[in-house]
């Protein structure tokens, strides 16, 4: 039986207009490119960093 992979949901709720280019490609990176698109990750290191990186324009739900 495989192991059942942990996801966490992850709302985009700020605009990147006037953003730095690093944080707008974060979010491309996450998958989110327009307001209040929702994207289910996988709950990893590098995509914990991501959303660390942009915390004050996503809403994470485990």
């Amino acid at each position: 039986m495989a192991a059942k992979k942990k996801t966490i949901k992850v709302t985009q709720i700020g605009s990147p207009i006037r953003r730095q280019n690093d944080q707008r490609q974060t979010l491309v990176g996450l998958g989110l490119n327009k307001m209040h698109k929702t994207r289910e990750l996988e709950d990893t290191p590098a995509v914990r960093g991501m959303i660390n990186k942009v915390h004050h324009l996503v809403r994470v739900e485990d």
